[in-house]
């Protein structure tokens, strides 16, 4: 058991968590304990120094800082968006109370033009369409013009110099896009982010090498051409609509769903910890273009410890360009995932660092598809753990699948840490300290 010695974001409020009574007896303790939650106000907390890359320099404090009149407490999607509004890039604390609906209407609600699905499905069926020509007509015109009001319904900007935090254990945004975009200085902690649902995705009769495709927007959360953000203690999940639930159409899933946290465009000094990514396809982009190195080269330095992956099939993350450090994090791959699935993506000039991680895999999974080779980029794994055995993951990935032989040693390695924790010991730490309604 631990003690003494723990994670330095909670230093300025240790006693709020619980586990701090196993150094103390008595009523005291309790006492101390509920004295000090009672006291502790999740807007005025920032992210500690050496707590990874969000750290850096000036690190993280969002609107900590902020005076009594900019700081708000929202129920409603419209509250939310008016508060993001109000201030401008004054500090400013957002108190998420309850589970706040962005599409509380319906797809049905975002509707134009006179489309429908079933019609649209009638007019690209590739039986009677093909696969040449990408979608174009009345049904395609009106679907964009569809999406056009979905997009600026559910997107809210976050402004800089702001913290948004969940009141309790049971708030957050449902089916909104939180657009951090351009600014510098965001914290988000203690929510339930329920993935935004495409109520209109695009079906693309020339991808998948002409056999068509549906493709989707809107992410969870976007960190794009932003610099110190600080994503802490939050639940991402597709909730009510699992893609495992999601239709089949022309042979293809209907893609309803993309990223969950992507971090792309230039974006910079971003600390990762202590969430839970559930139930999900597609999970994170660390730069989201080979095309992006006058942007992406030199920045997209990002930290992911103690956050617990469950049921996610890809992109955890996949990284191009960024010195990217991943500790302490537990993967766990159902057993409907472990013929196609992968963990880390080594993207072109990436300079991955994986170590002391904890992953489970289901019978028969291939260790070797932990990695994904998609260019030439050494990365440094080691100190990780499959199935409690410690594992060299770039070996048996190369062992496994020769045709995709990585090279290892990233070139830097990590000083932007708080405790290492030994990754036996992971699965239990995160499985009780990750996700919302568990900050401590």
């Amino acid at each position: 058991m631990r003690s003494r010695v723990w994670h330095a974001h909670v230093m300025t409020s240790l006693v709020g968590c619980t586990a701090l009574v196993l150094g103390v007896t008595g009523t005291v303790a309790h006492a101390q304990v509920a004295q000090a939650a009672q006291g502790r106000d999740l807007g005025r907390e920032t992210l500690a120094v050496g707590d990874g890359w969000g750290s850096e320099g000036i690190g993280t404090t969002g609107g900590s800082a902020a005076d009594s009149s900019h700081v708000y407490t929202v129920t409603t999607w419209a509250e939310f968006k008016a508060a993001l509004r109000a201030g401008g890039n004054a500090p400013k604390i957002i108190k998420v109370k309850g589970m706040i609906d962005a599409v509380s209407e319906g797809c049905e609600a975002f509707v134009a033009g006179g489309y429908d699905l079933q019609q649209y499905l009638k007019d690209y069926d590739p039986a009677v369409w093909g696969n040449d020509e990408v979608a174009s007509g009345p049904q395609e015109d009106a679907r964009v013009a569809s999406a056009v009001n979905q997009d600026s319904e559910i997107k809210a900007n976050i402004p800089s110099n702001t913290t948004i935090v969940g009141v309790g254990k049971n708030s957050g945004i449902l089916g909104g896009s939180l657009q951090i975009k351009g600014v510098s200085n965001v914290i988000m902690r203690n929510l339930t982010i329920e993935a935004p649902l495409d109520c209109f995705p695009k079906w693309d009769p020339t991808d998948d090498n002409r056999t068509g495709n549906w493709n989707s927007e809107y992410d969870a959360v976007v960190v794009y051409g932003t610099d110190h953000v600080w994503i802490d203690h939050n639940t991402f999940t597709d909730g009510r609509y699992p893609d495992s639930e999601r239709p089949v159409y022309f042979g293809k899933v209907f893609q309803q769903h993309d990223g969950l946290t992507d971090i792309v465009r230039g974006a910079n000094h971003v600390t990762v910890s202590w969430n839970r990514f559930q139930d999900h396809d597609k999970n994170m982009l660390i730069g989201n273009s080979d095309s992006t190195a006058t942007t992406d080269a030199g920045k997209l330095k990002v930290t992911m410890h103690h956050n617990r992956f469950d049921g996610i099939l890809q992109r955890s993350p996949r990284v191009r360009f960024g010195q990217v450090d991943v500790y302490n994090n537990h993967y766990v791959v159902t057993e409907n995932q472990k013929s196609d699935y992968y963990i880390f993506g080594v993207g072109i000039s990436s300079q991955l660092y994986a170590s002391d991680n904890a992953i489970s895999l289901p019978a028969g999974a291939a260790v070797g598809k932990v990695l994904k080779k998609w260019n030439e980029a050494p990365l440094t794994a080691e100190n990780n753990y499959v199935n409690g055995k410690r594992t060299d993951l770039i070996a048996v990935h190369n062992a496994e699948i020769p045709e995709e032989t990585l090279q290892s040693g990233a070139g830097w390695k990590p000083t932007l840490r708080t405790k290492v924790d030994s990754p036996r010991a992971v699965p239990g730490i995160v499985n009780s300290r990750a996700g919302a309604g568990k900050v401590c």
